[in-house]
This record gives C-alpha cells, sequence and structure tokens, in this order.
C-alpha cells in the first residue's frame, strides 16, 4: 500500500530557503515542495513513521552494488601487509606470489578499456548528481543506460562527457523531473549542441519511447522561481492547457513555451513583474520570450 507524502515543517530546505519540505516515507527521502530539491536519502522508518539516522542498507553483509561504479560495487582489495587473516607472517614464497597478484589486479583494471572508460564517465555522472541535487535513482538508470551504449559500441570516437550528458537527461525525461538538456550541460562544461546529437543518437539506437515533456512541471518550475503570485500561476495552468491543443506549440522549446504562458497571464492578471525577471528565472532571453507572448497572443485573439 502506498504510503502518502507528511509534511515535516520543522526541517527547512537549504536551497531555497523555504519550510515546505515533505518526507517521503516509501522512496526514503526528504524533498522540497518548492523547488523539488533532493535534501535527504536513503532513510529509515519506524513503524509509527518517524525517522531514524541510520541509512537503509539492503545488504546486510556489506556494500550494496550500484552500476554507478565502474565495478557495480564488487570491488576486490588485496590488503599490502604480508600477513594471513591470523596475523600470521607470509613466508618469502608466499609473499612473492601475493605481490605478483596484487601487481595483476592492479593491471587488469587499470588496463582494460571499458574500466577506465567507465571510471571517467561515472566521476562525471557523480559531478551532475551533486550539482543538480538528483537523486539515486535517477543516478541509477542514467548508469545503466550509459553501460548499454558503452555495451553496443555507439560512444566508440565520441565524447564521454556528452554521452553521460544525454543519459543524465532521458532518464530525467523518464522520471518527469524538470531538467533541460542545457542545465545539466553546463553543470559540466559540456556541448550543448553536440550533448543534443548524442541524446537523439541514444534514442535512435536504444529504441526509447519517452514519454511527453510535462509543461507544467516547468511552469510551476519558473513561477516558483519568478516569485509569481498563485492566481497569475493558476491561470497561466489553465492557459497552457489550451496551448498544448493547439498547433502552435508544436515543434517550440518547452521553457521558452512556459515563459511566454507565464509573461501572458501576469499581463493579463496585471501582475507587476518585468520580462527580465521570468526570462531569467527560464534562463532564455527576452527575444524568445517575446516571440513565444505574440504567439500566444495569436491563439487567444482568434
Amino acid at each position: 500500500m502506498k504510503t502518502f507524502l507528511q509534511y515535516e515543517p520543522l526541517s527547512g530546505c537549504k536551497v531555497c530557503k523555504k519550510d515546505d519540505v515533505i518526507l517521503d516515507v516509501d522512496n526514503g527521502e526528504r524533498i522540497c515542495n518548492n523547488c523539488g530539491s533532493v535534501l535527504e536519502e536513503k532513510m529509515e522508518f519506524d513503524e509509527f513513521g518517524s525517522s531514524t539516522t541510520r541509512p537503509i542498507s539492503k545488504n546486510p553483509f556489506g556494500t550494496f552494488s550500484s552500476l554507478a561504479q565502474p565495478d557495480r560495487g564488487l570491488t576486490t582489495t588485496i590488503s599490502m601487509t604480508n600477513t594471513d587473516v591470523y596475523g600470521t607472517a607470509f613466508t618469502s614464497r608466499q609473499s612473492t606470489t601475493i605481490r605478483r597478484i596484487r601487481n595483476l589486479d592492479k593491471i587488469s583494471k587499470n588496463h582494460r578499456n571499458q574500466y577506465r572508460n567507465l571510471k571517467n564517465a561515472f566521476t562525471i555522472l557523480i559531478r551532475i548528481k551533486d550539482k543538480l541535487l538528483l537523486s539515486e535513482s535517477i543516478v541509477e538508470k542514467a548508469a545503466y543506460y550509459y553501460r548499454k551504449v558503452l555495451e553496443k559500441g555507439i560512444i566508440k570516437g565520441r565524447s564521454i562527457k556528452e554521452f553521460v550528458v544525454a543519459s543524465v537527461y532521458v532518464s530525467c525525461r523518464e522520471s518527469h523531473i524538470p531538467r533541460t538538456l542545457d542545465e545539466i550541460s553546463n553543470a559540466v562544461n559540456a556541448n550543448k549542441i553536440f550533448a543534443g546529437k548524442c541524446y537523439r543518437l541514444l534514442l535512435r539506437k536504444l529504441s526509447l519511447p519517452l514519454p511527453p515533456v510535462n509543461l507544467n512541471i516547468h511552469l510551476t518550475k519558473i513561477a516558483n522561481k519568478a516569485g509569481v503570485g498563485k492566481k497569475t500561476l493558476l491561470r497561466s495552468l489553465e492557459m497552457m492547457r489550451i496551448i498544448k491543443d493547439n498547433p502552435i506549440s508544436c515543434g517550440k522549446d518547452p521553457v521558452a513555451l512556459s515563459i511566454g504562458v507565464l509573461y501572458a497571464a501576469c499581463l493579463e492578471m496585471k501582475e507587476d513583474i518585468s520580462q527580465s525577471q521570468i526570462a531569467k528565472a527560464g534562463g532564455m532571453s527576452i527575444l524568445t520570450l517575446r516571440k513565444r507572448v505574440m504567439d500566444i497572443n495569436q491563439v487567444f485573439s482568434s
């Protein structure tokens, strides 16, 4: 049975400084209801729903495996001490054998092309996770798609960084997380144009049926950043329902369409907010905002 989200007003969000924090008991996460940041994860709860400080351990005998690690978390560690488990020192013959095993283990890791590729890719993936505050499920899904790309040999001759960005964007799209390709590219200074090409190539080669972009999520996110009132936000959501059914929305950038609808709603509700504020909140130029407002005015004037 699904446990509903519970509000936890005592601890606020460290990102947007709001107190609207919700607790997802099923997934063990604390999430900001205002900006969507994952504040804490892998939490345990007792039978009364109160959280504990112990992280969730799926494997009681050690660390659980993860696709976001080059060896899936199944690391082989050979101790540098020349003693056995009982503390008895090795003989000279045993020491030579152990030294040879250590060298072979080191060579087998560092001289495999696939291992080095995954090591570099997952370092970039962890940087994106830390900067964008992504959850573990998004990271695991992105690591799965990157491994598929590497197995099929699609990445040969192409950039590792841009394919990691494309994998993260696909996993965010599938989970309905409002992160754009530009945001993910800027987090690791990747080339946005080539990241877009890698994204389209990934969709074509893996035959991924992605869901359509939820424009309401982008609209709400931009409205919260710009500080738009609730009445204006509700009016913009109503306008967005009409715009989505109109052919004029085909082929338009979802973020550009969202800032255009939001500004048109501000003009209609006579809310005092400038074009630069909404354009900055959406990460778009004022010129793009004006073009989208002109398209929206055509729909509502006809």
